[in-house]
């Protein structure tokens, strides 16, 4: 069965994104599913990949046979870690895949082929910076000893905060109060909680904190100034000072850019697509060629 189909695939601890295209990168079709970190979950992401594929095809009105016929780019969180792309890509059903970072396919959506930076702020966090065909990543080592500023730190940082408030170690907030009243005024359920909590667990509440952010509650403004101070640190890292392009993006990506120091913001350029049309533009560099000579050869 020859490519017909082109697929990009954009995973990460939140959800998993799937566009089927034609081979000169027209979009026909888009599906959504559950998390698709590999690193957390490798069966769970895998299952959750094939459910946003079929989801994409069926919007596409493409019978699911025509899967198999397909060559795909998967930018995901957790690929680049311990071979989990590679243990990944030969379970897929497509005739082609490619399995590289979540960042690599950011980093093509928002820039295109400018130089510049790119700050994923998800559930988790990674930096990649791109100077001509060099392409640099920092951060993005997982919840347990990485991704500062990420959403699921932000989510534990208000548990443990919450907790400190109820042992009267750290001052109370109308934001710790609402906490502990989410998990019934029992300090035990929030440690139930954590225990058993996935990364995208304690992202959920990362709406919460800068929704009392922006009503200057105090220990909000402590973690979300705290994860902005991280940021800037990993942007302090791997950011050439002469780069004139910078894009923060992810679910958390805009709320982070007024948080910045001036010369940061000075910098910021709104991404040029987002990752998913990243992935898809490299599905066309990658495999579509191949078909053409196929074709004309």
């Amino acid at each position: 069965m020859s490519v017909t189909y082109l697929l990009g695939i954009d995973g990460g601890g939140t959800g998993c994104r799937a566009a089927v295209a034609d081979m000169t990168g027209h979009v026909l079709g888009i599906g959504k599913s559950g998390s698709a970190n590999i690193m957390t979950d490798m069966e769970n992401a895998r299952l959750n990949i094939l459910g946003a594929t079929n989801a994409a095809f069926a919007e596409a009105g493409i019978d699911a046979a025509m899967i198999p016929a397909t060559a795909a780019v998967l930018g995901l969180a957790g690929a680049m870690v311990g071979g989990n792309g590679e243990k990944l890509r030969t379970t897929l059903p497509f005739q082609h895949s490619l399995v590289t970072s979540d960042g690599t396919i950011a980093l093509q959506g928002a820039l295109g082929d400018n130089d510049g930076t790119v700050v994923i702020i998800g559930t988790g966090t990674l930096f990649v910076t791109r100077e001509g065909d060099d392409i640099r990543f920092a951060g993005g080592w997982g919840f347990k000893v990485g991704d500062l500023g990420g959403g699921a730190r932000i989510g534990r940082d208000l548990l443990e905060e919450a907790l400190l408030a109820h042992d009267r170690f750290h001052p109370s907030s109308p934001l710790t109060e609402a906490v502990l009243q989410r998990f019934e005024n029992n300090p035990h359920r929030i440690v139930e909680f954590a225990h058993a909590a996935r990364p995208s667990d304690f992202g959920t509440l990362t709406p919460l904190v800068f929704d009392y952010a922006a009503r200057n509650d105090a220990v909000a403004l402590a973690i979300v100034n705290r994860a902005a101070a991280q940021i800037e640190e990993g942007l302090d890292a791997i950011m050439p000072s002469a780069q004139e392009r910078l894009s923060l993006i992810g679910g958390l990506g805009p709320l982070f850019e007024q948080r910045l120091s001036p010369p940061y913001r000075a910098k910021l350029q709104k991404p040029l697509h987002d990752a998913l049309t990243g992935a898809v533009q490299l599905a066309v560099k990658n495999f579509a060629p191949a078909r053409k000579e196929a074709v004309h050869g």
